[in-house]
């Protein structure tokens, strides 16, 4: 059982249980928390992991029975800066706000892309009021979606809120439904792609699929179910039981029909004319981090996304 516990100084501690021998320190933590190995590195190296009370590096061998203790000091002053940028606002309250991201806008600043992100204008629209987990960079960022990406995302507004929902997420209690226009025709009409996902190992920009025992790679499972045929093009309704980074779109690809429009995966093929590529997080449902009340939103498919069906409707079979 972990515990969480928020100090007066608004620091987080979150204690631990190992119950089994020899995981690494750092791997042990970031499969039990929403921090990345990198964050609780950080965190060994400014001694702020405990085992028992005393702190220990990042590669420690953990012993059965051990207690663990990671302190998180608070959130640093935001390097991310407020920008009046619009919203499309689908539900707010005082825990969380789930907005509607159009095609083209990063979730938050990174080198090339230091402003002007979905962060910047939750900042402005917040007033600063979103969960510090992340940190700097990234305040009230539960999960992400890809700058071309479309649709569906929640955002946490307190701490609180931020680790429920990231638990909630990890445990598969969160339903988020894609819709892709893909490149020519699965042979099922449903199926499963149950394959790995870790970087590629000769361009760092993209991710790639692999056998599900590679060593660096993660589990990643995607179902799918083609709703239409037309003539070059399949639209797929798309469900997820995990959330790795280009997952869709590197599974897609993996069975030979990558997301129309994907210039990173797809570079070079037909895209009906269009800029952006057709992929859209549609449908979210979930329960609410504080009140348990259950929640259900759907976003229509953007004009671009829309506009594609409609060219390649001209063609269907």
């Amino acid at each position: 059982m972990n515990d969480f516990v928020f100090d007066d100084d608004e620091s987080r501690q979150i204690t631990l249980f190992c119950d089994s021998d020899s995981e690494r320190l750092d791997s042990f933590c970031a499969s039990r928390t929403d921090l990345t190995r990198s964050h609780i590195e950080k965190l060994c190296d400014l001694g702020l992991v405990l085992v028992g009370s005393v702190p220990k590096k990042k590669n420690y061998r953990l012993k059965n029975g051990d207690t663990i203790t990671l302190t998180i000091p608070p959130a640093e002053e935001l390097d991310a800066v407020p920008q009046d940028i619009p919203l499309d606002v689908v539900y707010e309250d005082g825990d969380l706000i789930v907005v509607n991201k159009p095609a083209g806008m990063v979730v938050h600043p990174a080198p090339g892309n230091p402003d002007s992100t979905l962060v910047n204008a939750l900042l402005y629209h917040c007033s600063n009021s979103l969960s510090g987990i992340n940190g700097t960079v990234r305040p009230g960022i539960v999960h992400r979606l890809d700058k071309d990406t479309s649709g569906l995302l929640i955002c946490a507004k307190t701490d609180r809120a931020h680790i429920k929902l990231a638990a909630d997420i990890k445990e598969h209690k969160i339903e988020k439904i894609y819709y892709a226009l893909v490149y020519g025709h699965p042979k099922l009409s449903e199926g499963t792609v149950d394959l790995a996902v870790g970087r590629s190992r000769t361009d760092r920009k993209k991710m790639c699929a692999y056998p599900t025992d590679t060593q660096g790679a993660k589990k990643a499972v995607t179902h799918y179910k083609v709703e239409k045929e037309f003539d070059c093009y399949s639209l797929l309704r798309i469900s997820l039981e995990t959330g790795r980074t280009h997952q869709i779109r590197v599974h897609l690809l993996s069975i030979g029909h990558p997301v129309v429009g994907d210039t990173l995966y797809a570079a070079g093929r037909e895209t009906l004319g269009l800029k952006g590529q057709c992929l859209h997080a549609a449908e979210l449902t979930f329960y609410h981090p504080v009140t348990g009340e259950k929640l259900h939103f759907v976003s229509p498919l953007p004009s671009h996304f829309q506009e594609a069906l409609r060219k390649a409707e001209g063609k269907k079979r």
